[in-house]
């Protein structure tokens, strides 16, 4: 990545600088699905990173690519005051990407976590698009407790006194919204058959309403998604894998032939959300010759502060406009975009 007679392949260089502490931050591409695809080193190779299971799969034209930020803990002097005045890098304090009361070794393993649950929360999203509900099940009732008796361990939670439940997350707040001794009607289907059973709430541990269950969510589908992809941390990735994942499913092109690159973080209800970093991600798109991002909302303003000439910012706050962007690029219509008024 140093510029030493050494072609750049693509990524770019965030320097930061703390009492004397370097760190060198590069920005790799991916791509999503079979192609060509670039490692932490900047050489290609050939990848698949996501593969399907026991369904028909398909292999789009074009290709989808995340952008992600990796850490080197230390360059020299010498090279960050090269980066310094290097137009296409930012020189930021070390605690942007370490925090003072955080070792290394913890921002690793929460960088590690955010990841899984990108996963996670993209395959959600995109059954939920197929067509996939999601189910909240009853892992276990706590003995003694407002449940114990009344639910069971693999019930189908189907809703909370008439709010329906489309998430783990839904029950908590429902239960919490009212004080201890409030009677809830418990919509549930057990091996199939639908049923319902008032339930008095009492206060747990910390003194809030409960009811005494743990949950879990699944969401059962006939085939096997596998996501492979290392060295990569963070929650930025889930839009494009949520994309990259329906690119495999679906007999539609969602790219059109085009290399599309993205970036956002992906809840389970597939709301897209900002991420860090998105001047360098929108200068290594470029380089790596992607012809379109797509760009959260919520990082517009910067993004088009930071735009990259001939790269198109597309806007998106959703699971459905990334799909909406990429249906008009495949019929050569202009996509929402960041406008004007977002770099203000």
């Amino acid at each position: 990545m140093r510029r030493r007679g050494v072609t750049v392949l693509i990524g770019i260089v965030l320097v930061g600088i703390l009492t004397g502490s370097l760190l060198w931050v590069k920005v790799p591409y991916v791509a999503l699905g079979p192609g060509p695809t670039v490692n932490t080193l900047g050489s290609y190779k050939d990848a698949t990173i996501i593969t399907i299971d026991g369904r028909e799969s398909y292999n789009p034209k074009g290709q989808l690519r995340l952008v992600t930020v990796s850490v080197s803990p230390e360059i020299s002097l010498l090279d960050a005051i090269y980066y310094w005045f290097d137009t296409d890098t930012a020189v930021v304090p070390r605690e942007l990407v370490y925090p003072p009361d955080k070792s290394q070794k913890q921002v690793d393993n929460e960088n590690a976590q955010q990841f899984q649950r990108s996963q996670s929360s993209a395959e959600t999203a995109a059954l939920s698009k197929l067509g996939y509900p999601v189910k909240v099940g009853v892992k276990e009732i706590v003995a003694g407790k407002p449940a114990d008796g009344k639910l069971k361990a693999g019930d189908i939670i189907t809703a909370v006194d008439g709010h329906a439940i489309s998430g783990v997350p839904d029950v908590a707040p429902l239960i919490k919204a009212k004080p201890v001794g409030t009677s809830f009607v418990v919509d549930y289907t057990r091996d199939g058959v639908k049923g319902s059973v008032p339930v008095v709430s009492a206060a747990n541990e910390k003194g809030e309403p409960a009811i005494g269950v743990s949950l879990e969510q699944a969401q059962p589908h006939p085939f096997k998604i596998d996501v492979k992809l290392g060295d990569i941390g963070g929650p930025s990735a889930g839009l494009m894998f949520t994309l990259g994942i329906l690119a495999k499913l679906d007999a539609t092109d969602l790219t059109g032939g085009v290399v599309i690159a993205g970036t956002g973080t992906m809840d389970d209800s597939g709301a897209v959300g900002p991420i860090g970093g998105i001047a360098q991600k929108l200068v290594g798109a470029k380089r790596d010759g992607a012809k379109f991002f797509l760009t959260p909302a919520d990082n517009c303003a910067e993004a088009v502060k930071n735009a990259q000439p001939g790269l198109p910012l597309a806007k998106v706050k959703t699971l459905d406009d990334a799909l909406a962007a990429l249906a008009a690029i495949r019929e050569h219509r202009e996509p929402v975009l960041c406008g004007a008024s977002d770099g203000k």
